[in-house]
């Protein structure tokens, strides 16, 4: 197995945490995802910002109760991205 062909957009645990949390919900606040993953709102804000230069995640702004308040969720290139580096680290894993 060629280890060179796993994505480093996702070899940051951060990164790693967004996408795996994103995987599984429609759209999560920029709160959310920081109370998650217990992360700095500079840290997440700058992991996200990469993911999204990537077109892994969309960003939605809208205000709630006169409130900023943005929220992310994956996008369908991030989904197969996302599929593709843990179906490779399994293989892996597993010593395929």
């Amino acid at each position: 197995m060629d280890i060179q062909k796993l994505n480093k957009e996702f070899e940051n645990r951060t990164r790693l945490g967004i996408m795996s949390t994103l995987m599984v919900t429609d759209w999560l606040s920029f709160k959310s995802l920081k109370d998650l993953l217990n992360a700095t709102d500079g840290n997440l804000a700058s992991h996200i910002k990469g993911l999204e230069n990537k077109e892994y995640i969309e960003v939605k702004k809208e205000f709630i109760n006169r409130k900023p308040n943005t929220s992310y969720r994956v996008t369908q290139l991030g989904r197969i991205e996302f599929t593709k580096h843990i179906e490779l680290l399994e293989k892996l894993i597993k010593g395929i």
